[in-house]
């Protein structure tokens, strides 16, 4: 069965350089994507409760901007990504995740974004 993309857009109230800290960084991601990070070379290992791993590869990033990582499990027409853009509008950065689920899971992966991305701003204060 091939996967859906999902586009989810989360205003933010911090920087650019603050959001960048929480997603393109190991120390950033682990008080609210995970609950321990560890990478070496451009593998990273994601960490839940004391036996979940998964292991994802960085492929490709642009500092201060995105993160697109893809899982081990999965295909290699998919990923996820973190990216930051400015409306200029609002006047405000955004968070856009960019993922990709089974039609029958895309509303759980939705929510299981939704949930990230509120530890996100308990943790970061944004």
């Amino acid at each position: 069965m091939s996967k859906e993309k999902i586009f989810l857009e989360y205003p933010m109230r911090g920087s650019a350089v603050m959001i960048w800290k929480y997603i393109g960084t190991v120390a950033g991601l682990s008080p609210w994507f995970a609950d321990k990070v560890e990478c070496f070379d451009r593998t990273y290992n994601f960490y839940w409760g004391k036996t979940e791993k998964k292991t994802a590869h960085l492929i490709a990033q642009r500092n201060g901007v995105y993160v697109r990582f893809r899982w081990d499990e999965e295909s290699h027409n998919t990923f996820f990504e973190m990216r930051i853009s400015y409306n200029e509008l609002t006047r405000e950065n955004t968070l856009e995740i960019t993922d990709f689920a089974d039609r029958d899971e895309i509303e759980d992966q939705k929510e299981l974004w939704n949930s990230q991305i509120e530890n996100l701003r308990i943790q970061s204060g944004m």
